[in-house]
């Protein structure tokens, strides 16, 4: 905790101060300057190793004399700030190149190489993605749930039980919270894999599939066939036993390699109805993965492809189907998150239940027992839809005031008896399904696995990966690298020193900036609460009392050193 005082005020002198913008620093280069390194010197090397006493006297010293706000620095037409960063042994006059930063992070850009065009920046500057401000989500719950049967005759049930997809056929939400996982989705960040919380990375992982869906994570991954409409016509007269021409027809009004579900759902009958039951089975469970785990945008249609799945009906159960709905869910998510896009796709359920499971306290929901109760089921099926009171934009700063203690950073211990901890949930590396390459790094989620949580390696370039069913075979050196670094937690959230302040360097972890006409002493966000520990409460009151006295605002370039020092002292 020593040492994220040390940065806060090593962000706010050592940037000024070796600024080569400032103006009549004559007295600092003389006086100030050679204060602050035997100041250094006394309290042992660098700010970041000195006790939060001394750095509250010394930051305000030099903040009484003028010494901290001497830089203006400019915004740029996007909205970016420059970020000067500068060798700590050299002279200003070496000063190294300048990358660039955005108002509320990330300062620095090396990490989220997206964020340009990313939603949560717009949001920032109370650019919404348009009038309606949440996403548009593909839920099939209401229509799957009228269409899977009681109970399946004996013949198919064989057949689904195997394919290790049956329970799909309970898990659905009969509606989404749209609002909900709307505020989720502008904190996802593709690069990494995960949601950019106030605390730290947060992600759905294969863990949660297992104990959420109940499906196989271990397996193979699927790489398709080009299906053209002409292909998608034959797949459907030697697998789903309708005729050239229905076919045909069928296949021309979805304007391409598609399938609608509804169409899917009347074959399944009739085929059921006459007994014919590879072809019913292989309809049913079609239109099942497309109404949950691989639905997409077009809200009706499913990809021809994936029919090729069920061919061999004895030889299905062989895929991982937990990667296949986390690598959809991922990719749904990544494009979602940017501002020009405007719906979702993938399963809504998983990642609105992953919600309920973690965050207690965040959106409304029905449950339908206890998880002491519980009798083996999936525990999506715990939860039930219930319709929210909160629009995206009042979630936003509800999500940007959650700390560490709001998370059951392990929900699913108590589901163990039914889905035991696979070590390959630890596995990091990339997930494949048909073209879709993700990264997956359980290495950014720690705590989910009881691990203290460290400052990451450098996300992975699926781009560059070649041999990722080997890598995904040959998991367990991957899941010492992961672990090996780590120790057990020794409380739920616990980090190791360091990590926030990389974190808060690295990310844009809240939304909403501070209101400029909010009846508070000074423009700080209400998430903003005020720090347990005396020397934190000492070094934001000193910092807001400056701030008021010079009416400063977050967007205020000349402020947001100090900003930056004022949110991270008050993160603890």
């Amino acid at each position: 905790m020593l040492r994220h005082a040390g940065i806060a005020t090593q962000l706010v002198v050592e940037r000024m101060l070796d600024s080569e913008e400032s103006k009549g620093l004559k007295w600092v280069e003389m006086n100030s300057r050679k204060k602050v390194w035997q100041w250094k010197e006394k309290y042992g090397g660098t700010i970041t190793n000195q006790l939060s006493q001394a750095v509250v006297e010394e930051f305000f010293r030099l903040h009484e004399k003028g010494l901290i706000y001497q830089v203006v620095r400019r915004r740029g037409a996007d909205g970016r700030i420059p970020v000067r960063t500068l060798d700590r042994g050299a002279s200003s006059s070496a000063a190294a190149a300048e990358p660039t930063g955005y108002p509320g992070g990330p300062y620095d850009t090396s990490l989220l190489v997206k964020y340009e065009h990313h939603v949560a920046r717009h949001i920032w500057f109370g650019e919404e993605r348009g009038p309606k401000k949440e996403l548009k989500v593909a839920g099939h719950g209401l229509k799957l749930n009228s269409r899977v049967p009681l109970a399946l005759p004996p013949q198919m049930e064989s057949w689904v039980s195997r394919s290790g997809l049956a329970s799909l056929q309970r898990t659905s939400l009969n509606k989404i919270d749209t609002n909900l996982v709307s505020a989720f989705v502008e904190r996802w960040h593709l690069e990494t894999s995960s949601f950019h919380m106030p605390f730290g990375e947060m992600s759905i992982t294969l863990d949660d599939v297992a104990c959420l869906l109940h499906l196989p994570i271990r397996g193979i991954f699927w790489s398709p066939q080009d299906v053209t409409e002409e292909l998608a016509v034959e797949l459907a007269v030697d697998y789903l036993g309708v005729s050239q021409s229905q076919a045909q027809s069928h296949v021309r009004s979805c304007r391409g390699s598609y399938y609608k579900l509804e169409w899917l759902y009347d074959i399944f009958v009739h085929h059921r109805a006459a007994s014919s039951w590879a072809y019913a089975t292989r309809a049913y469970l079609l239109m099942l993965v497309g109404s949950t785990i691989f639905a997409d945008k077009t809200f009706t249609l499913v990809e021809a492809r994936y029919l090729l799945l069920f061919r061999d009906l004895d030889g299905c159960s062989g895929y991982s189907w937990g990667a296949a709905a986390l690598v959809t869910l991922y990719r749904y998510l990544g494009d979602a998150s940017m501002y020009s896009c405007k719906q979702l796709g993938g399963y809504p359920t998983l990642l609105q239940c992953w919600i309920h499971e973690y965050f207690p306290t965040v959106g409304k929901r029905g449950e339908n027992w206890n998880p002491a109760g519980n009798c083996g089921l999936p525990r999506a099926m715990r939860w039930s839809y219930r319709q929210g009171v909160l629009k995206v934009d009042d979630l936003r700063p509800i999500l940007d005031e959650l700390t560490p203690t709001d998370v059951i950073w392990r929900p699913f211990e108590d589901h163990r008896a039914w889905r035991v901890f696979d070590e390959i949930c630890l596995y990091r590396g990339c997930l494949k399904w048909g073209e879709t390459v993700v990264p997956y790094l359980p290495d950014r989620c720690l705590r989910q696995f009881g691990y203290r949580q460290y400052v990451p390696s450098p996300p992975l370039d699926c781009m560059m990966a070649t041999d990722i069913n080997v890598d995904w075979i040959s998991y367990h050196q991957s899941v010492v690298d992961v672990i090996g670094s780590s120790s057990v937690a020794t409380t739920p959230s616990e980090v190791v020193d360091g990590y926030l302040e990389w974190y808060y360097r690295v990310s844009h972890p809240r939304l909403v900036p501070p209101h400029r006409d909010a009846p508070r002493e000074v423009p700080v966000p209400v998430y903003d609460a005020g720090p347990s520990d005396p020397d934190w409460a000492r070094v934001s009151t000193l910092i807001r009392r400056y701030l008021r006295q010079v009416n400063a605002e977050e967007e205020d370039p000349q402020f947001s050193d100090l900003f930056e020092a004022l949110h991270i002292s008050r993160s603890h």
